[in-house]
């Protein structure tokens, strides 16, 4: 009878389980240290966690904590942000951009109060289900607010797995992804998940950032493949850069009795529920002037004359670079009426309003410029 002892691990498997928790405890212990007292991480709150999980896509950290602190002063807990109105919520989250997501914020506010009683779920399934909250936000929640085993992996993360293992393939392709995922899970140690999802975002933030690094003070260091090879500038390796496409608009400024015409866009439209003055895209072989007053005559059937420049202005949404020509102008009709009535046709409701009243409103990022410039 043969007898089969279990299989020894091999010095090289032995060697990469010591790699393994070291890289893990010399991040760990580096974020002790070092990590940020940001607001949200003084409890953990799962509220929290998911407001500024949202408001962290593709913004800067310090306007995140900013906008994080205003927002929690004004809707401290999940049933006071769900009693609130959507121009309160919207306005709250002026220049974050990308107004579905806060959209999807207070949506999923409404269904934690009738389904879950004013809290986060814990769990996947039940998390995913939620209005604006996919595959990462889940994973976050869960690691961070309630210290799940699940690994994390953004940008940052990203860029530091890449530059450790030297992955020489694009980051962004579903093969380096799963690749990252994976990696990052075997670094996890199962019961500080929040800690050291949080170390390795923090450390790309702080030490392996994109541009000129902190290597000489980097505490993995010795386990960093990239270094050793001094190739840390060329990873990781980006995928096909985004062509930038212009977009040319004109609007005009309607001022009648002391007070502007604005009126809020429909809510499937791009910006849908902001504010705006009436505008649209210059068409080939049209001025701006002259696209100006076509477009307040087609959503307003307003008449305009007399128009005179105000500045032109460039913002940017997502893969567009915005140009905005703006124009105070005149309704031909202005003296019928005191305050003239629009038929709306690419708005759903409309307001004259003072100079004064035009900051409580939430705008779009180039109209802001333009009411910065009418002060």
């Amino acid at each position: 009878m043969t007898v089969s002892l279990p299989q020894q691990p091999s010095n090289a498997m032995r060697d990469n389980i010591t790699i393994t928790h070291s890289l893990t405890h010399n991040l760990l212990a580096w974020f002790t240290e070092n990590q940020r007292p940001l607001p949200w991480r003084k409890k953990y709150s799962p509220y929290h966690v998911w407001i500024v999980e949202i408001m962290g896509q593709q913004t800067q950290m310090e306007r995140v904590v900013t906008y994080f602190k205003n927002w929690i002063k004004q809707f401290p807990d999940i049933p006071t942000l769900a009693a609130a109105s959507e121009q309160e919520v919207i306005k709250a989250w002026e220049g974050l951009g990308y107004y579905s997501r806060v959209r999807n914020i207070r949506k999923t506010a409404t269904i934690l109060m009738q389904e879950y009683g004013g809290k986060v779920p814990d769990n996947e399934v039940q998390l995913l289900a939620l209005p604006g909250i996919g595959p990462y936000t889940a994973a976050a929640l869960l690691s961070i607010a309630f210290n799940r085993p699940v690994p994390l992996v953004d940008a940052n993360v990203e860029r530091v797995i890449c530059r450790l293992d030297d992955i020489d393939q694009p980051v962004k392709q579903a093969a380096t992804r799963k690749l990252l995922i994976q990696r990052c899970a075997e670094l996890l140690p199962q019961e500080n998940a929040r800690d050291f999802n949080q170390a390795l975002m923090e450390f790309g933030a702080l030490i392996c950032t994109p541009k000129k690094p902190a290597c000489s003070t980097c505490p993995v260091q010795q386990y960093c493949q990239a270094y050793q090879k001094d190739i840390v500038d060329l990873r990781p390796i980006p995928g096909k850069k985004k062509k930038q496409l212009d977009i040319f608009m004109a609007c005009g400024i309607i001022q009648h009795s002391n007070r502007f015409y604005i009126q809020q866009r429909l809510e499937n439209d791009v910006w849908g529920g902001l504010w705006e003055f009436p505008g649209g895209r210059i068409k080939e072989g049209e001025s701006s002037e002259q696209a100006a007053v076509r477009e307040i005559r087609e959503e307003t059937e307003f008449q305009v004359t007399d128009l005179r420049p105000l500045a032109t202005v460039v913002h940017y949404y997502t893969k567009y670079r915005v140009t905005l020509d703006a124009f105070f102008c005149t309704l031909q009709d202005s003296r019928k009426k005191i305050q003239p009535e629009p038929v709306l046709h690419a708005a759903s409701q409309y307001k004259w309003v003072t100079f004064n009243e035009l900051p409580t409103f939430a705008f779009p990022a180039g109209h802001r410029q333009l009411i910065e410039k009418l002060g």
